[in-house]
Formats: C-alpha cells, sequence, structure tokens
C-alpha cells in the first residue's frame, strides 16, 4: 500500500481489542458504502471513479490544458470550497507553495485563484495581476449562481471579452452542470467549452474529476499518474477488514478517539507544500462529519513551522486533541548543509549532514515530546500515515485514502457525509441583508436583531 499506518504511538490510547471490538462496526459502514444503502447514496459517484471515469471528457482535459498552457501567462480560476480547494491542494503540493514564481521557468502559465471570497482587497490584489498580460479563465459552479464566484465572473467575463472580443470564448472554460442552471445555459450560448460537474459527486469530493483536473493538467502536473494512484487505493481499499485495509482502520482508530475524549484531530505535515492540503482535509472532514451535534473538529499545522505557535498547547494544553501526521519517507531533492568556519552559530554538529535528516529528527523529537512514549510528559496520541514520497501516484492514493475514510466514519457516526445543510443558513441571511427580492421580512427581522 502506498499508505501505511504506524500506531506505535497509541500506546495506552487505543487497545488491539478495541480494534477487534470495533471492527464489525467499521464493516458495516463499508457495505453501507458499497451497496449504496447509506444516507446520502445518490452522491457516491466519486467512489468508483478512479475506474469509471469518463475517457473522453479525461482527454478534452488535457487538451484544454495544452492550449491553455500554450497561449497564457496565467490562469485565473474561479471557485469556491470543493470547487477550488482540491485543485489548489494538488497544485502546491507537487509544485511548490511558490509555483507561480517558478511557472515560467516550467514552461506553466502562473495560476491564481479567485471567486472563493467577497474581499475587496483581494479582488483587487488578482486583478492588478493581469493588466497588459495574457490570460485564460476557469470557472468552477455548478449552478452559476454561488455569490462568491458568479460575482467574480461577472468581473472577470467583462475584462476577457473586453480585451480579447470575439476571442473571448476561446480563453473563457466553465465546470458546470452537464445539461442546466445558469452558467451552463451562459456557456451554450457563448460558446465556452465546458466540462461537466456529475451529479453523483459532490464539491468535497471532487478533485479527481474536472473541477480538480483542469487546472492541475494546467500546472503541467501527470493527471494520468494521480489517477492512477487514486485507482490503486480504490482497489487496495476493497475489502472491509482492518488488516488489510490502511483507511479503514484509520476511520476505526479515529472512531475509538473520539469515544475517548479526543475532539480534535490535528493534521500534521513537516512538508510546506502541503498546507494546502491540511485546508482540503478540513473541508473534506468538517462538512462530511460536522452535524447532528457530532463529529472531530478538523484543524491542521506544519510542523516544525507550527511548533513554535501551536505546540505547547499540544505538549500541555487541554487533553482534547490527537495528531495524524502524514510523513513523507524520501525525497526528490534536498539540501546540503556545509560547516561553516566560524560556527558563529553553533549549528557545525550538522555540517556534512541532508536537511531532510534534520527534518526527520525534528520529526520523530517531536513524537516523543507529544506522546507519553518520549516521558516529556506528552499525552497526544499520534497515528502516522506513511507514504513514500510526495509524487502524483502517491498523492492521488492519498486523496483516495482520505476520501473514503471521511465517507466510512461518518457512517459510523449515524451521520450523511455527503450532504451540508448549515453551509445554507449565512447565504439566507446574506441575501436578506443586501436586498434581495423576496427577503424583505427577513431583512426587516435580522436587522432588528442586529440593532438596526
Amino acid at each position: 500500500m502506498a499508505v501505511k499506518i504506524n500506531t506505535a504511538f497509541l500506546d495506552g490510547y487505543v487497545r488491539e481489542d478495541e480494534l477487534k471490538t470495533i471492527a464489525p462496526q467499521v464493516a458495516l459502514a463499508h457495505d453501507a458504502l458499497h451497496s449504496g444503502t447509506g444516507a446520502g447514496n445518490d452522491f457516491l459517484g466519486w467512489l468508483n471513479l478512479p475506474r469509471d471515469y469518463y475517457k473522453a471528457e479525461f482527454a478534452r482535459i488535457k487538451t484544454a490544458a495544452a492550449k491553455i498552457r500554450s497561449n497564457s501567462e496565467l490562469v485565473i480560476v474561479l471557485g469556491i470550497g470543493g470547487s477550488y480547494l482540491g485543485a489548489r491542494a494538488v497544485i502546491e503540493a507537487l509544485n511548490g507553495t511558490l509555483y507561480n514564481s517558478t511557472a515560467k521557468k516550467r514552461g506553466n502559465p502562473e495560476l491564481y485563484f479567485a471567486g472563493s471570497s467577497l474581499s475587496p482587497s483581494y479582488m483587487n490584489e488578482v486583478l492588478s495581476l493581469i493588466d497588459g498580460r495574457d490570460y485564460s479563465v476557469i470557472v468552477v459552479s455548478k449552478s452559476g449562481t454561488t455569490t462568491e464566484t458568479a460575482l467574480a465572473f461577472r468581473v472577470f467575463k467583462k475584462l476577457v471579452e473586453d480585451k480579447y472580443g470575439d476571442a473571448a470564448k476561446e480563453r473563457i472554460f466553465a465546470i458546470t452542470d452537464k445539461a442546466r442552471g445558469t452558467l451552463k445555459a451562459l456557456a451554450d450560448k457563448q460558446g465556452y467549452e465546458t466540462f461537466v460537474i456529475a451529479d453523483d459527486v459532490g464539491g468535497r469530493y471532487s478533485v479527481l474529476t474536472a473541477v480538480g483536473l483542469l487546472p492541475i493538467a494546467v500546472c503541467g502536473i501527470d493527471i494520468d499518474a494521480l489517477m492512477k494512484g487514486a485507482a490503486q487505493a480504490m482497489t487496495d481499499f476493497a475489502q472491509p477488514d482492518l488488516e488489510s485495509n490502511a483507511c479503514n482502520k484509520y476511520a476505526a482508530l479515529r472512531s475509538l478517539l473520539l469515544r475517548k475524549g479526543f475532539a480534535v484531530e490535528m493534521l500534521i505535515s513537516y512538508e510546506n507544500s502541503f498546507m494546502m492540503m491540511n485546508e482540503w482535509f478540513k473541508q473534506l472532514y468538517g462538512e462530511s462529519e460536522g452535524k447532528d451535534g457530532k463529529g472531530l473538529f478538523p484543524a491542521s499545522a506544519i510542523f516544525s513551522t507550527d511548533l513554535h505557535s501551536l505546540g505547547q498547547f499540544v505538549q500541555d494544553g487541554s487533553n482534547i486533541i490527537f495528531e495524524t501526521v502524514v510523513w513523507f519517507k524520501n525525497t526528490d531533492c534536498d539540501f546540503f548543509l556545509e560547516n561553516d568556519a566560524d560556527n558563529a552559530d553553533g549549528l557545525n554538529f550538522l555540517s556534512g549532514q541532508n536537511m531532510s535528516v534534520v527534518n526527520e529528527k525534528a520529526f520523530l523529537g517531536t513524537l516523543l515530546a507529544h506522546t507519553p512514549k518520549g516521558g516529556d510528559g506528552g499525552k497526544t496520541p499520534n497515528i502516522i500515515l506513511e507514504v513514500d514520497k510526495l509524487a502524483e501516484f502517491e498523492l492521488g492514493y492519498l486523496l483516495y485514502f482520505f476520501e473514503k475514510a471521511c465517507a466510512i466514519s461518518g457512517y459510523m457516526l449515524g451521520v450523511n457525509p455527503f450532504d451540508q445543510p448549515g453551509v445554507e443558513s449565512y447565504k439566507k441571511n446574506m441575501f436578506a441583508l443586501l436586498g434581495k427580492p423576496g427577503f424583505e421580512v427577513q431583512k426587516a427581522e435580522l436587522e432588528a436583531k442586529l440593532g438596526g
């Protein structure tokens, strides 16, 4: 398996007999998922996607990406939530957080995201980047009416039309519903190339569809290898038992730790480029599990950076956290530490060492500090997910691992892991306060509650 679970640092928190006791519950959740009898079973398109994806559209994605790379200095991707997080997570994980500064050298366009907030400052920052440059726009929206994305598209659509005239349709790509909705109708009218957001794949599970794959391919990432990794994970996680299925075992461990009062899961990586993967993880698990007064609170950190801000709390604070560490055992690049004649910083004991070794010792030292094993008073259970390296195949495997474990975990909690009823509340209040027609009564009520 491309992802292996190390449970050595759960001693004293989870016993082997507890895993055996919970195994039938995991098997029931696994069966509900694969038989399509669980809640939200009309959103299971992601489950077999790595094998059953639409090959013709996959080929069109690669063709469109090549076209964009050939004629655009930069690309603006418009989307919010699952419509952008997965793509950004994969791009930064594989191409680095400083991707845009190296894109030209790689022969790729720069890529920026908008339509994920209502901040005027951020909108103006993005607009300042396109002045005098050739660019394309990818808009991702099932309906075309999601406020944040629709507002951004209104702005960029006009700018593309003003700059390119009749050729604007060659620079706007819409990822939307296959047959209906505002964006689909507009795309058909204007002649934009479109890609499908499947009815049976929810936004936070959509990274391996056109939603994620088109922006990812634009950045020169091998989407064939990404999908092959996910397909291997799909095969590896087909059986319900905990011994051979690392995905189900992870779901079981999370459930047991929650039952013991560890209500916060902190996803940890020692790679800066994993930061947006952490954000994708938080949406996937927070939106899937956080309902009906249930669920683990998903948090994240990048170590060793955040050890200097959150480390104290993890070490000595409220005993509510467990850590899930994604550890990449090998790196494709390294940095050799040379000797310094003056040794003013006292670090010559590291001379002749690779920086990856120092990073690994920080990881091991943190494990000993945070868990009882080190004898330093640590009380934070740690699940370690060992991955060979951070590359396309392994990342595709890891994406599917987290998606399926999330679905299993949701069923074990007794919630529907594929809906998000609470997300609609802020939208209704915002529309009313902005004076959207049909919300007049609600507007008056809300303004009264806000004190006029």
